[in-house]
């Protein structure tokens, strides 16, 4: 043991000599911060920080050079992070500055809410409204995904409940989109086990059955089931509780819907197979948005979207952030830019308390480091 234990003195003394060299590093790379900012000098130069990089590789070998490039690309983004701070840069990004504004004028919940989701009576997200709001909550389902942006805009609802990943198929690429066209907030989230089943009018088989009617998500969850059936026509709808209404209305034995047993019981339909996807555990994640801010107790995830520049390393410094700060992310989803090619926006999300100094400091931060920043909400976390 004492053998280990005079290993671990000569560490400690290497890591006294290395934490008084990285402070002297850090006094310059100030130093350096302040030559910038008297002549505007941008923070990044990606040529320089390249070549900084393969000289320390060359330096450690090829055994270490693996690890001693990490620890550089570490050390650099500590350094970029200290001569924005000097510079001021971030402090009036539009997105720090559109989150302050929310957040001093974030509203209270609102009582017995008008609450919208998009699809017919019986539908998942239906489901997800009760859920989340109770009973008591006016919901009523819209046509389109757009159409609950469009009602929260316009007032004529207070919040909206969208589906926004499946553990089976991932995330539902409309509502990324859409929350980055409309100014809109998460307040919070619920889930929803997705059990489902195949229906059709009383009289109807296996047998009679010709055409399949669901969301495409239903369908694509329930892939293996009917691709058992070659010869029955899968029809993508709107969504899964209107295929029920369609066959509902059709008066044809030949069609079936894929949905929950709850479409089935609105629409008089009789349940030939239940429990149809291949994933037993299937279950969708939903939003709660709102047209405004909230902080409600026990707010503990911070939802936010940034667009990253197109160079090497940008994703790394994003993901030190986190690192120095000790916060938990849990969520990373990327979404290309129709008119710029190659070109990401991405979606993050991470948890922290509301009076957590690091969270204020990581979100500054981000802004720093990114593009087109914003912060979508904060709200308690439901999974």
């Amino acid at each position: 043991m004492d053998g280990l234990q005079d290993l671990r003195g000569e560490i400690d003394a290497i890591d006294r000599q290395m934490v008084e060299l990285f402070r002297r590093r850090m006094d310059v790379t100030a130093r350096v911060g302040q030559y910038k900012r008297e002549r505007g000098i941008p923070v990044l130069d990606q040529a320089r920080e390249r070549q900084v990089l393969q000289n320390k590789g060359e330096l450690a070998g090829e055994e270490l050079r693996p690890a001693v490039i990490t620890l550089y690309q570490t050390v650099m983004a500590l350094s970029r992070r200290q001569q924005r701070d000097l510079m001021g840069q971030g402090a009036d990004n539009p997105g720090v500055l559109r989150w302050r504004e929310a957040r001093d004028n974030a509203r209270r919940p609102v009582p017995a809410p008008r609450v919208v989701y998009q699809g017919e009576p019986g539908a998942y997200s239906e489901q997800a409204a009760l859920d989340f709001f109770g009973p008591p909550a006016n919901a009523a389902g819209l046509e389109q995904f757009e159409d609950c942006f469009l009602a929260l805009r316009e007032g004529r609802a207070d919040y909206a409940v969208l589906p926004i990943e499946n553990s089976s198929t991932g995330a539902i690429r409309q509502i990324y989109d859409l929350l980055t066209q409309y100014e809109c907030y998460m307040v919070g989230e619920t889930t929803v086990k997705v059990e489902h089943c195949l229906m059709a009018l009383p009289g109807a088989s296996l047998d009679t059955i010709t055409h399949v009617y669901s969301h495409e998500q239903g369908l694509f969850q329930c892939e293996r089931f009917l691709n058992a059936h070659p010869a029955w026509k899968q029809v993508p709808q709107a969504d899964t509780a209107g295929s029920a209404k369609l066959v509902a209305d059709s008066g044809d034995l030949t069609r079936a819907a894929v949905c929950s047993a709850r479409a089935a019981e609105i629409y008089g339909l009789d349940i030939l197979a239940r429990g149809i996807n291949h994933n037993s555990r299937n279950t969708t994640r939903f939003v709660v948005v709102s047209p405004r801010l909230e902080l409600r107790p026990g707010a503990d995830k911070i939802s936010t979207l940034f667009v990253l520049p197109h160079e090497a390393g940008s994703l790394h410094e994003i993901l030190t952030v986190f690192n120095l700060h000790g916060l938990n992310l849990v969520k990373l989803e990327s979404r290309p830019l129709p008119e710029r090619s190659w070109e990401y926006l991405f979606f993050l999300e991470f948890t922290g308390q509301p009076d957590d100094p690091a969270v204020g400091d990581a979100l500054h931060e981000l802004a720093q480091t990114t593009g087109e920043f914003r912060v979508l909400g904060w709200f308690p976390s439901n999974l």
